[in-house]
């Protein structure tokens, strides 16, 4: 039976409190819009309406809410009564395609990346997931650079256009918010791809590295960004923000405003799209009530109301009024690029959820005699394995846990390694000196270690255990080894009962992949491949000296999937 709506005169009149009266009642974050009572001669009942929205548009959604409500709406001889929940679009897209318990049926996210996410999940769950339908957008704003004045000023702004590549700058100050919970994360994480990843999907080092490094002041959300121009505009770095944001935000604040501006290469634009999400069992007259409030959510007041909190219309097009004094952002066209699709965020994601993954490494170096030899570079190879490691390391967070070995044939009687740091977090002071700094330190000394022959298999197997016996549950366990030639030692243990052995020792309970670096020409891959691949690692090799740190970053960037690659 289609929504029917009624004169409220025809309602059996009863005593409500004025709150009801007037249609508001807020309770744990949820809306409820009811202007009638549930029961009477032409209502038996209510038919909730659940609509989860972004928070960016919960005003303009409750206001729709009143509009339709105010009509009286039935169904079925049921009073549609709207719940309006504020919802941040990441929680709402992971719960959905296994939510059961009074679940929404209606969603307006901030962008149809988490839609086809949540799409994607739902068609991976089976025939119990809802079924969503995308619908169109019902208003956009773009992703904009944005901070305080000072630091716009910095990149240029406003004589220069702002530009992505300021983002992979190491020079300028930048944060980003976490992709898996915002929006505007996923997005800045798609526009770095895109500019920083390889055509097959696979990220390039230089992505892994500015995600690495961006990704060490990762914030929860947006409004921390914001926060922290408001409180100290002159520190605050720059950030990624919805040109909504921008508007709202200077309209809340009196001092230390937030300028925003269109990267000069593109940007994405949020969407804001309307989705239906039906289920078998949901409750007669659902997807009436449902298709009628869409008008009311499509309707021309509705639309007004979008653009006077700050978004453009379906179109891209902002109020001609705004400016950058008082808006804080320009009314101009926006250059866009394509959303992703569902395979690129859940890409993303994998990408992400790698490199943000803590870890607990032990980085193994040759120092045979061989490693004395030069590259191409000019250095020898053990500083140029030195100076990679390093490098690595700078963008790591200080909960990353490192140790360092050094290794050749008889280097520490009766042992062919040295440890010159033990395994640990690198913010952690030894004797009053923070890990990350001996570190630095142990790795100065590797030049002069140099000498003896290659004792690989003996160290491979001892560096295995050492990481092992410590194993911790909450990080990604690995031993990274250098080296750059063969095992030469002949009262070792042979390769065959090496691999032998790590696959008899190998807990897949408590994975430790063994990530083995072949440097230059001679080494043995064929050995480093196979005693890699019994623990789930994987061998590298890096002929020249500039491939190391690529092949280090890309080894981070695959943590995720150890060792099942």
């Amino acid at each position: 039976m289609s929504a029917r709506h009624t004169s409220p005169g025809l309602f059996r009149r009863v005593a409500l409190p004025l709150a009801a009266l007037l249609g508001v009642v807020a309770a744990a974050g949820v809306t409820v819009v009811a202007l009638r009572v549930t029961s009477g001669a032409d209502c038996s009942g209510a038919l909730p309406l659940k609509v989860a929205v972004t928070p960016a548009a919960l005003d303009v959604v409750n206001a729709a809410a009143q509009d339709y409500q105010r009509s009286q709406p039935v169904v079925n001889g049921r009073c549609v009564q709207v719940q309006v929940e504020s919802r941040n679009a990441a929680d709402v897209a992971n719960e959905l395609p296994t939510a059961q318990i009074n679940p929404h049926s209606l969603w307006i996210p901030d962008s149809s990346m988490w839609a086809a996410e949540a799409q994607r999940q739902a068609a991976e769950t089976g025939p119990e997931a809802p079924k969503l339908d995308i619908k169109p957008s019902l208003a956009t704003s773009p992703l904009v650079m944005a901070g305080s004045a000072q630091a716009m000023s910095k990149i240029g702004f406003p004589v220069t256009p702002v530009s992505w590549a300021r983002v992979v700058d190491p020079k300028v100050q930048v944060t980003m918010s976490d992709p898996t919970m915002t929006s505007e994360g996923l997005a800045s994480l798609f526009v770095i791809r895109t500019l920083l990843g390889n055509p097959d999907g696979t990220p390039k080092p230089e992505l892994v590295g500015t995600l690495l490094r961006v990704g060490r002041s990762a914030v929860p959300s947006v409004r921390d960004s914001f926060g922290r121009v408001t409180t100290d505009a002159e520190k605050a770095p720059l950030f990624a923000a919805t040109e909504q944001s921008v508007v709202a935000n200077n309209r809340s604040v009196k001092d230390n405003a937030v300028l925003g501006a269109p990267p000069k290469e593109g940007t994405l634009s949020f969407d804001y799209p309307l989705v239906r999400v039906s289920r078998p069992n949901e409750p007669e007259g659902i997807g009436e009530a449902a298709a009628e409030f869409e008008k009311t959510l499509r309707s021309a007041e509705t639309s007004k109301r979008f653009g006077e909190a700050g978004f453009r219309t379906v179109q891209g097009a902002a109020p001609a009024k705004w400016s950058t004094d008082v808006e804080g952002v320009q009314a101009g066209d926006v250059k866009l690029i394509e959303t992703p699709d569902a395979d690129q965020v859940s890409e993303l994601l994998r990408t992400w959820g790698a490199i943000s993954l803590d870890m607990r490494m032990l980085t193994v170096i040759d120092v045979s005699g061989s490693m004395i030899e030069k590259s191409g570079n000019g250095r020898t190879r053990v500083e140029a394995a030195t100076a990679a490691s390093m490098t690595a390391l700078g963008m790591l967070p200080d909960t990353t846990q490192i140790g360092l070995w050094a290794f050749s044939t008889d280097k520490k009687p009766p042992n062919d390694w040295i440890e010159l740091v033990p395994i640990g977090p690198l913010g952690e002071p030894i004797a009053g000196v923070a890990r990350r700094k001996r570190l630095e330190a142990g790795a100065s000394q590797l030049p002069g270690l140099v000498g003896g022959g290659t004792a690989l298999n003996d160290t491979t197997l001892a560096a295995y255990r050492h990481v092992l016996s410590g194993y911790d549950p909450s990080k990604v366990n690995s031993v990274v080894l250098m080296t750059d030639g063969r095992n030469d030692d002949i009262s070792s243990i042979d390769t065959a009962a090496l691999i032998e052995t790590l696959k008899r020792e190998s807990d897949p309970a408590k994975p430790v992949p063994i990530i083995m670096v072949g440097l230059g020409d001679e080494v043995d891959m064929d050995a480093l491949r196979s005693i890699s691949a019994a623990t789930g690692g994987k061998a590298y090799q890096a002929p020249n000296p500039e491939d190391i740190r690529g092949v280090l970053l890309d080894a981070v960037s695959q943590r995720r999937c150890r060792p099942n690659c």
